[in-house]
C-alpha cells in the first residue's frame, strides 16, 4: 500500500524526503510506502527548496505556498486526496530557549491548523512534531491541549520524545513526535509502537566529525559558501577550545563579548568533533551559526545540512540566511525515517524493534493530572 501524503507546515523537505525513502516490500510481497499528495508552506524559498528536491519540479502546482490562516482546506479538489499528514507545527513559543509563551504566543496556536485538517480529511495516520519544550509550556497544560485535540479528532495517540542521536542522527536533536492511528483502525488491532534506537549506546552515536568529513563534501557542493568574519572574530575564535564557547577563560579579556545576563552556551560555540554535534537552529543572530572545531570560522550552510542528514545533492533555494533558517526548522530525514518506516510495518503487521513510549507522556496518564502535577509529570 502506497500512503498519499500531505504535510502542514512542510518546511524544506525533511519529512517529506523522508518519507520518499521510506519504502519496503512486505512477506507477502506487497509493496509500501509513501507517495506526495499536497504540502502547505508559508515562506517562498522554502517551497522552492521543497519543489526542486523532493518533486524534481520547480512548477509543480501541489505545494501550496499560503498562510496556514488562510489555507482554504474545501477549495482545493487534490486536498482530499491523502492517507496520511506529516505536520511539524511551528516550535518557537515552545522551545526552552525562547520566552515559552506556549499557547498564548503568535506560533503556539497553529497546532489547531492540524487538528482541524484530521477533522475534515481524517487520513489513516499522522505524525505532528515539535520540541522537547512543548511539555513544560503554559505549566504543562499546553502538552495537554494538543493531545486532547488530536484524540477528540478521533485518533489513538502514541506520543514519545525521541532523541535523534540514538537513531543514528550526528546531532543532539531531541523532540516530541506524536503518531495517530485513526479510532476504527486502532480497534481493529493496528497499535503502533516506538521504533527501537538504533544507536542506543553513546559510543556507537554518529559524530560531527564523522558527518561532516566521511565522505569530504565535494568542493562544487550546494550551499557550502563560507562566512566572511571580521578579524576580531576569528581572532577570538583561535582561543576558543573544540567544544568550547565565547564564555571560555582562555580568550583574552579584550577580545571578550560584553554580555550582561543569561550566557547561553551555544555562542561562539565549537562542535567536538568526538560527539554529536549540538542541536541545529535557524534563528539566532553572530554566533549562534555553529563553530568549526579546529577551523576559525562558521559551519557552511551544507556542513549544517549534512548534520541534519540532507544529502549533498538537496539544493536549498534562498540567500544564505534564507537557507540557514531553512536548515535549521527541518526535521532530520534520517531520524524521521525510523518513524515513517515503523508506521509502514505496524499497517503491514510487519515485525520490528520497539520500545515502551515515554511513560510520562501518554494520554491515559496525563488526561488524569491538572496543574501543577501536569507540570512535574511532563518535566523531561
Amino acid at each position: 500500500m502506497i500512503f498519499r501524503t500531505a504535510e502542514l507546515f512542510a518546511g524544506p523537505g525533511g519529512g517529506a524526503y523522508a518519507a520518499k525513502t521510506s519504502h519496503f516490500i512486505d512477506t507477502k510481497g506487497r509493496k509500501w510506502g509513501y507517495q506526495h499528495a499536497w504540502a502547505n508552506e508559508f515562506d517562498k524559498d522554502t517551497v522552492d527548496t521543497y519543489k526542486l528536491n523532493i518533486l524534481n519540479n520547480p512548477k509543480a502546482t501541489t505545494v501550496y505556498c499560503e498562510d496556514v490562516k488562510k489555507f482554504d482546506l474545501t477549495n482545493h479538489q487534490l486536498l482530499t486526496d491523502m492517507d496520511a499528514l506529516i505536520f511539524g507545527f511551528p516550535c518557537n513559543d515552545f522551545s526552552v530557549v525562547g520566552k515559552q509563551k506556549g499557547l498564548d504566543g503568535t506560533y503556539g496556536p497553529l497546532y489547531t491548523y492540524g487538528v482541524k485538517t484530521l477533522k475534515e480529511f481524517q487520513p489513516k495516520v499522522f505524525i505532528a512534531e515539535n520540541v522537547g519544550g512543548l511539555t513544560s509550556a503554559n505549566d504543562g497544560d499546553a502538552f495537554i491541549q494538543i493531545l486532547k485535540s488530536l484524540a477528540d479528532v478521533g485518533y489513538t495517540l502514541t506520543p514519545n520524545f525521541y532523541k535523534f542521536e540514538e537513531y543514528g542522527v550526528p546531532q543532539a536533536r531531541h523532540r516530541i513526535l506524536i503518531v495517530g492511528i485513526r479510532n476504527d483502525l486502532a480497534s481493529q488491532g493496528i497499535k503502533f509502537h516506538v521504533p527501537a534506537p538504533t544507536t542506543p549506546n553513546p559510543d556507537d552515536y554518529v559524530t560531527a566529525g564523522e558527518a561532516l568529513t566521511n565522505p569530504p563534501i565535494p568542493a562544487d557542493a550546494f550551499n557550502n559558501e563560507l562566512t566572511r568574519h571580521k578579524a576580531s572574530t576569528i581572532k577570538m575564535l583561535s582561543y576558543i577550545p573544540e567544544g568550547g564557547n565565547a564564555w571560555s577563560h582562555q580568550i583574552p579579556e579584550s577580545l571578550r563579548l560584553n554580555v550582561k545576563g543569561a550566557r547561553l552556551s551555544n555562542i561562539y560555540k565549537r562542535l567536538d568533533r568526538n560527539k554529536p554535534s549540538y542541536t541545529v537552529t535557524g534563528s539566532g543572530g553572530g554566533g549562534t551559526h555553529m563553530y568549526h572545531w579546529k577551523e576559525n570560522r562558521a559551519l557552511t550552510n551544507r556542513e549544517r545540512a549534512r548534520l541534519q542528514t540532507f544529502p549533498d545533492n538537496y539544493h536549498f533555494i534562498g540567500g544564505k540566511e534564507s537557507v540557514r533558517k531553512q536548515i535549521g526548522m527541518a526535521i532530520p530525514p534520517a531520524g524521521m525515517r525510523h518513524i515513517l518506516m515503523a508506521v509502514l510495518k505496524t499497517f503491514a503487521g510487519e515485525p520490528y524493534d520497539y520500545i515502551s513510549p515515554t511513560p510520562r507522556l501518554q494520554p491515559n496518564i496525563l488526561f488524569k493530572t491538572s496543574g501543577s502535577e501536569v507540570a512535574t509529570l511532563v518535566k523531561l
